[in-house]
């Protein structure tokens, strides 16, 4: 059984995306019943957790929604693959290109107004460089142009809702009572559309609400001495899906990229947190469920697992399906065995 639940808040997308899917197979001379797709709430959700005709479940969203999902799915034995929430961070040494750390950070924390999985959430600053850092950053934000995501130039759209933009409210209050500055920012902006103004925070990497994923445009800033300080702070949420590092030493590099280093499931060197992992094997470790989505080894996690012994005496036949080779084992057993596709060209 093959199915999809959307977002209930993007049936339009799902529709869309299914008549999509379905014209792909039908060129292909597969129906387009293949792939089905559900539009509503949770009540979905968790029948698709629940039945056992689905045997992998893969699960984009929350790390609170993902545990849910995960427990009703391990209670039948099924399969889970998760994707969860993100927190990611951006470490600044005091010999990276500064220029390019802006810009990228900039794309990082405000595209997509922070509503990205690999949103940069977290900005940790060489404290020879904070200052300068910050006072660029502080000046790229007041020219960002918010507005209709369509539109030229538009750098910032709105939250997806308006419990996200309540969301966010209720985020910059927690922010403030557990001793975080706002530097620029921490407002919504009265128009038509859920916008909230980008917003940068200086605050203490121990505080308890760096440790949660506030999904909107904010970004908390911090300042290090050491490398090791760094990465210790990077690790210290229990999420665990992107990371970068900006610098032009290899030492620091190998470090952060090796076993001692970043214990994310995506670590780059001298980009930003989001948009370079298309086509890579996608996910993270932690909270964020451990999942991975496209890649070379993703196809994996799709397929069910076998181990075969052959005898000395067997024969193998073919037979071509639509260009497809089919390969059946025939064994001199009472019993009907097994049946291997490949394809040859």
């Amino acid at each position: 059984m093959n199915c999809r639940k959307g977002a209930p808040t993007t049936p339009l997308v799902t529709i869309a995306m299914t008549k999509l899917v379905a014209e792909v197979l039908e060129k292909n001379n597969l129906p387009g019943a293949i792939f089905t797709s559900f539009c509503g709430g949770a009540e979905i959700g968790e029948a698709m957790a629940k039945d056992r005709r689905i045997n992998l479940v893969s699960f984009t969203g929350s790390s609170k929604v993902g545990v849910k999902v995960l427990q009703t799915v391990n209670e039948r034995f099924g399969k889970c693959l998760l994707e969860l929430s993100g927190n990611n961070a951006i470490i600044v040494m005091d010999d990276a290109d500064i220029k390019l750390a802006v810009r990228s950070v900039l794309f990082a924390a405000v595209g997509t107004a922070g509503q990205r999985c690999t949103t940069c959430r977290r900005l940790l600053l060489h404290e020879s460089i904070y200052r300068t850092v910050v006072d660029q950053l502080l000046d790229v934000y007041k020219q960002v142009k918010i507005g209709d995501p369509l539109e030229k130039g538009t750098l910032l759209g709105p939250l997806h809702t308006s419990s996200s933009r309540k969301n966010f409210e209720k985020g910059i209050e927690i922010i403030k009572s557990q001793g975080g500055k706002i530097l620029t920012g921490g407002g919504i902006i009265e128009s038509e559309g859920n916008f909230v103004q980008p917003t940068i925070v200086e605050i203490s990497p121990d505080a308890d609400v760096v440790k949660e994923e506030l999904f909107a445009p904010v970004l908390y800033v911090m300042k290090f001495k050491t490398l090791k300080e760094a990465i210790e702070i990077n690790n210290s949420v229990p999420q665990g899906l992107s990371s970068s590092i900006f610098t032009s030493k290899p030492e620091f590099i190998f470090k952060w990229i090796g076993p001692q280093g970043s214990d994310t499931g995506i670590v780059n060197v001298n980009i930003p947190t989001n948009g370079a992992e298309i086509g890579g094997a996608f996910g993270g470790e932690k909270a964020t469920g451990g999942g991975r989505e496209a890649g070379s080894d993703s196809w994996k996690q799709y397929m069910r697992r076998s181990t075969w012994v052959r005898p000395k005496e067997t024969n193998l036949h073919s037979c071509k399906i639509n260009s497809q080779t089919f390969y059946a084992l025939h064994i001199d057993w009472d019993l009907v065995h097994i049946i291997v596709a490949e394809n040859h060209e």
